[in-house]
């Protein structure tokens, strides 16, 4: 039986030494997580194979001062905002382990289907680029030891589709990643250490490079726009309700611990390898780094290999939410190895991400998916909503200096959020131009 807002009835559950909070039924595992463990499911988001790209999406239309600042800038902003979400999770007597339902709780049902919209578009445009990524990477491993032009990038990235799949079907839920995020940050760290490494190498051997922001008239202003959209799409946090539904209690206090872990130790690596490779390849560095760097075949491709299956892992966290919606409304109960519930996942899972795979193989343009992403949910989500939330759950408890400063962030937010998304528009609409669709970048 569903509820007002379309979900599944809720059941109690202790929080803490706090009287019983009211939790949402559903089908995958709450509060099973150490703070530890979600800090590092976080930091997975920040330092995945994207990370490989803001050299040249992020530091290249900004320049030195600018991409800088604004990296530094936009990590404080983030942490701020996804804190004020991690004190939103248990309201008026509530466990909200969903964006969804924290929405409807505090605005009513129209707000609970448009975040639900709102959410999933985000998501769904940010699984497409985990796949374009990791198509993209594979396709780098194979041009190493053999560039015959028979495989195109449309076909790798059908593979990388085909090995989410694989993976989805194995992974029931976002707790059941334990193991995963083991080899996750080992294959993080193997591509950002082999491009870190590289790239100072080839830094040091280059002749001075180009550090100008590159275009001129409006171009270079949609560019710039374009990569203010990306900045905060680098710390997406559209999700943090249900990331945090899967932390042991205390919530709110061991997210914060998760937030601040990756807002600090998390970022490093991300900082690192954008501002290295931009100092080594200047204004000519692409929107995936590893096709600048020079070293050994065999180095190179342990690099690429590492994005491809560290992409395919990421994805399914922020596909997890589109999993966990439909196995709750189709009541997938049991061992996750049962044979019906393995056949569901098969089926539905498998048509979203073969979905997903064609779309990205249709529009391969991963810097504008970043820029659209940013500007149509990642900047409403994570900077927008959590400030006006706050100021509707506190309410009066909230100062008028506080209220103030709340709609000054909505405000500026909303500026930067319309202005990002007409950049994104323009710029999809000129390289579509300018390639054909299943295009081989």
């Amino acid at each position: 039986m569903e509820n007002e807002f379309g979900d599944t009835p809720s059941r109690k559950g202790k929080s803490g030494d706090q009287a019983s909070v009211v939790i949402p039924e559903t089908a995958h595992d709450v509060s099973t997580d150490s703070w530890f463990q979600v800090g590092v499911v976080l930091s997975m988001g920040v330092n995945s194979a994207y990370a490989l790209g803001y050299s040249g999406t992020i530091m290249v239309p900004l320049g030195w001062i600018g991409g800088v600042v604004g990296l530094v800038l936009s990590t404080i902003v983030s942490l701020y905002a996804s804190a004020l979400m991690a004190k939103l999770h248990e309201v008026g007597g509530k466990r909200h382990i969903r964006y969804r339902d924290l929405a409807g709780f505090l605005y009513g049902r129209t707000a609970y289907l448009l975040i639900w919209a709102l959410q999933y578009a985000n998501l769904f445009l940010i699984n497409i680029g985990y796949v374009i990524m990791s198509g993209s990477a594979l396709k780098a491993f194979f041009v190493l030891f053999r560039d015959d032009h028979h495989l195109k990038l449309p076909h790798f990235i059908a593979i990388a589709g085909f090995a989410c799949i694989l993976f989805a079907i194995a992974t029931p839920h976002l707790s059941a990643l334990r193991i995963w995020l083991g080899f996750s940050s080992l294959f993080m760290l193997l591509y950002l250490a082999i491009a870190f490494v590289l790239s100072v190498e080839d830094g040091v051997k280059a002749p001075p490079r180009d550090y100008n922001i590159p275009g001129s008239g409006d171009n270079k202003i949609w560019a710039i726009i374009g990569a203010v959209g990306n900045l905060f799409f680098a710390f997406n946090t559209g999700m943090i309700p249900e990331i945090q539904a899967t932390i042991r209690q205390p919530v709110v206090g061991n997210m914060l611990k998760a937030l601040n872990f990756q807002f600090t130790v998390g970022v490093v690596p991300m900082h690192a390898v954008t501002y290295i490779g931009y100092w080594a390849y200047g204004s000519g560095v692409s929107s995936y780094l590893l096709n600048n760097v020079h070293g050994p075949a065999w180095l190179l491709g342990v690099a690429h290999l590492s994005a491809f299956f560290q992409a395919i892992i990421t994805l399914h966290i922020f596909a997890s939410p589109t999993y966990e919606y439909l196995d709750t409304k189709y009541g997938i109960e049991g061992s996750a190895l049962a044979p019906r519930n393995i056949l569901f996942r098969l089926i539905v899972r498998g048509g979203y991400l073969i979905m997903t795979t064609f779309l990205s193989a249709l529009l391969p343009f991963l810097g504008n998916f970043m820029s659209l992403t940013g500007a149509i949910s990642t900047i409403p989500l994570t900077f927008i909503l959590p400030n006006h939330m706050y100021i509707v759950a506190k309410k009066n408890k909230v100062s008028s200096l506080q209220k103030s400063w709340h709609w000054l962030n909505i405000g500026v937010f909303g500026c930067m959020s319309a202005a990002a998304f007409v950049a994104a528009l323009k710029l999809t609409i000129l390289q579509t131009q300018t390639y054909h669709v299943f295009a081989d970048l």
